[in-house]
């Protein structure tokens, strides 16, 4: 079956890093666009950055440029998500998801598979 396995949230500072991975399994790892979304408590699920297995071409929301990086291993069937001068206002649980297409779609409405997340929470 499709799985998608979140790891490496924590707590970090402001200003720090954190890298995130999504582990894929149970099918074509670059037949699929695999975006990260992110939500808050008392927010909606935003978009962060997507990135297409099939070519490699990535997007991010624009209050993510220069700050995250969105990359693939295809070998290793994961995608990860470098974060970088993070802010408090990053706090939230990282979600990535499977499109249910070769390309990102865009917005989340395009993602037929979800991992359960990992929780991201940036310190004062």
């Amino acid at each position: 079956e499709v799985q998608l396995v979140e790891s490496g949230g924590g707590l970090v500072q402001a200003g720090g890093s954190l890298r995130l991975s999504c582990a894929a399994s149970g099918f074509t790892f670059d037949d699929y666009a695999i975006g990260w979304f992110r939500q808050a408590p008392g927010k909606e699920r935003e978009g962060v950055s997507c990135i297409n297995n099939s070519d490699g071409n990535a997007y991010y929301a624009d209050s993510m440029k220069g700050r995250f990086t969105i990359s693939s291993d295809n070998a290793k069937n994961t995608v990860y998500l470098q974060m970088n001068s993070l802010k408090p206002e990053d706090t939230a649980v990282y979600y990535c998801a499977r499109s249910s297409s070769t390309y990102c779609p865009t917005n989340y409405y395009g993602m037929d598979y979800w991992g359960k997340g990992t929780l991201v929470i940036v310190s004062s």
